[in-house]
């Protein structure tokens, strides 16, 4: 009894509303436009619990991550995503298996349920993005060889997704921002999806729920960083 109600006290209200809204929103659209989309709300499920862990710090977020960039990265595949489909399941799949041993490797004084916060330097943070530029050129030869539709937001989600995954194995609060960032453009992607096939307006509808989840991490990160700064 006693484990169930700290497991049950573990969210605060306002994680438990953020998080059963989201569920809500990406049920409803599934019921009125998935059809039999299930990898698509499975996916979409698992991709909003992860955010809501990884706002807290806890490791188990990034374990979610990885099973849910290996759904989307089927789901990408289906509408000739090729992009999503490479990012997720050659970037963000592997990177994400990096942040999790980062994580665990990392806890907060021995809590294996928050990982320790960390600040970068403004070197790395200037290395980082160079690399950046540097996955962004790569991967658009590649997104383009594979005649990517929309090619142009797909090559900016390569490098939204390079930044977040990064700024998450070096566990900075920024990550959610670029994570949010990411969102943006998979919004642009899927609505353009959407109007040709109206069951991705689920897909729409996860991202749309993605990014208010990932601003609220970032807020969440910051104080937990002043929380671990001050003990």
């Amino acid at each position: 009894m006693k484990k169930f109600k700290n497991l049950f006290s573990y969210f605060s209200k306002t994680e438990y509303i953020l998080w059963l809204t989201s569920l809500f929103f990406i049920v409803s659209s599934f019921c009125v436009f998935g059809r039999d989309s299930y990898l698509s709300l499975g996916a979409s499920l698992i991709g909003v619990t992860s955010i809501i862990l990884n706002a807290k710090g806890n490791p188990i977020g990034q374990l979610l991550m990885i099973i849910f960039s290996l759904l989307y990265g089927m789901i990408s595949y289906s509408f000739s995503y090729y992009g999503e489909m490479v990012t997720y399941l050659g970037m963000t799949m592997p990177m994400s298996v990096f942040a999790l041993i980062s994580w665990l490797r990392h806890p907060y004084k021995g809590k294996k349920a928050e990982v320790q916060t960390n600040r970068i330097s403004r070197k790395e943070v200037t290395g980082m993005f160079f690399l950046a530029g540097i996955v962004t050129v790569v991967f658009y030869f590649i997104l383009e060889g594979f005649h990517t539709a929309n090619i142009v937001p797909s090559t900016v989600s390569v490098t939204t997704s390079f930044l977040a995954v990064y700024l998450t194995f070096r566990r900075s609060p920024y990550f959610s921002i670029a994570y949010a960032f990411n969102d943006i453009v998979l919004i642009m992607l899927w609505v353009l999806a959407s109007m040709e096939e109206t069951e991705y307006i689920s897909v729409t509808v996860c991202f749309a729920a993605f990014l208010l989840n990932d601003i609220y991490g970032f807020i969440s990160w910051k104080k937990m960083e002043k929380r671990q700064n001050s003990d």
